[in-house]
């Protein structure tokens, strides 16, 4: 693997959990009274255009970390729903 595929994987897996500690902070307190729906559905969005762009471009790193993005925003959404007053 060259240089540049190392930097895109760091920074797919950088992103890729962004959300994580988020979702783990909601899960374990079971409230999400501060969580944004709309900056949510954004981010879903552009997940969702980024996962077309990595099938457009057959590139593994893109489609893997945003969808693995995906899936703990979808898990926020979720819990944001589950958990909001």
């Amino acid at each position: 693997m060259t240089i540049t595929t190392w930097i895109g994987l760091g920074a797919s897996i950088c992103t890729g959990i962004s959300l994580l500690p988020q979702l783990l902070k909601i899960y374990k307190e079971k409230k999400a009274a501060d969580i944004s729906y709309p900056m949510l559905l954004i981010l879903m969005t552009g997940l969702i255009l980024w996962i077309w762009y990595g099938l457009k471009r057959d590139d593994l790193i893109i489609i893997i970390a945003n969808a693995a993005s995906a899936i703990i925003n979808l898990s926020i959404l979720l819990l944001n729903h589950k958990y909001k007053k």
